[in-house]
């Protein structure tokens, strides 16, 4: 399988764990409850009632093999994770870190396009202005006057346009070769069963094959 194909059955283990262990902590799964009504108690000629608590889950009996389950796949991650380890080593760039660093670059792109989107205004505001004078009787008193509100941009839009045009370049570009990165080397790694299986299908192959 490629990188691509490896990271997918990556997830597809881990929520195959999540499931299992959804199942395993829940105690209504791990143990037998029975309930026990005293009719006699009550009338002498009518029997005693036991009745068992009916656990959530269908593999409530099957706790040992859901315990092995959950380590083998475990252990199917560990195996899975070194391969990948392995063939990351052969890249031409450090994946993880162009990643993040691509994702820093995009927020970046998209910080610069609003400021090359954004746009000086003028704005009349009636009554928006205040100030103080005297009257006829020379008391201060305010007053209020119509007012312009003038906003312009504070920094050359043509450097920040091709400062978004450079590392646009440069994102695209580490995009492109990590797509091929993906699908272009191979991951040493058989997959135990098909990534599209069902939590059902795998765990009972698995309990078939571990009778």
């Amino acid at each position: 399988m490629n990188l691509k194909e490896a990271f997918r059955f990556q997830n597809k283990l881990q929520s195959l764990q999540t499931e299992t262990m959804r199942i395993l902590g829940d105690e209504r799964n791990v143990t037998y409850t029975e309930i026990t009504q005293f009719h006699k108690k009550v009338m002498p000629e009518v029997e005693n009632e036991v009745t068992a608590e009916v656990p959530p889950s269908e593999y409530a009996d099957q706790v040992d093999q859901l315990v092995d389950f959950l380590l083998y796949l475990l252990n199917q991650q560990e195996t899975l994770a070194a391969a990948i380890r392995k063939a990351k080593d052969e890249l031409p760039l450090d994946m993880d870190s162009q990643i993040s660093l691509n994702g820093t670059r995009q927020a970046v792109a998209a910080l610069l396009r609003r400021l090359v989107d954004l746009h000086g205004s003028e704005q009349m505001m009636p009554g928006g202005g205040t100030g103080y004078r005297f009257n006829a009787e020379g008391n201060q008193v305010s007053y209020r006057c119509d007012a312009k509100r003038v906003t312009t941009i504070n920094y050359n839009r043509h450097a920040v346009y091709s400062k978004l045009a450079h590392l646009n370049e440069i994102a695209d570009s580490t995009s492109s070769l990590l797509d091929r990165c993906l699908v272009t080397y191979d991951v040493d790694y058989a997959a135990p069963f098909d990534v599209n299986d069902s939590f059902a299908t795998v765990f009972e192959a698995f309990a078939e094959a571990h009778a």
